[in-house]
């Protein structure tokens, strides 16, 4: 095998681990964004009883943590079957059979 095409693949392997590791560093502030639900002061009913139910994500409107570890994996995804897709059209156009003049 020629050397040039294994330090190409080698670089590329890098790169595309690289890249990976990038884009986990960037979305991990992200993935594990949470923000503490504080509600203003209870009625005295409430303090007296105790809390009718829990803040859920409905109430508070805030995305919780998986939410957003899901939308960014969907998005990794869908980037690497539009950059599979793109490289077969590439790879295909480019072998275009000769003609007869």
């Amino acid at each position: 095998m020629n050397p040039i095409r294994t330090i190409r693949r080698l670089t590329c392997i890098l790169t595309g681990l690289a890249a990976a590791l990038a884009a986990g560093v960037a979305v991990a502030p992200a993935a594990l964004a949470a923000t503490p639900v504080n509600p203003p002061a209870p009625p005295a009913d409430v303090i007296r009883f105790g809390p009718a139910a829990h803040a859920f994500n409905g109430v508070t409107g805030d995305m919780t943590s998986w939410q957003i570890a899901l939308i960014a994996v969907a998005a990794a995804i869908v980037g690497a079957v539009v950059a599979v897709l793109a490289d077969r059209a590439r790879a295909a156009r480019s072998h275009r059979p000769a003609t007869i003049a």
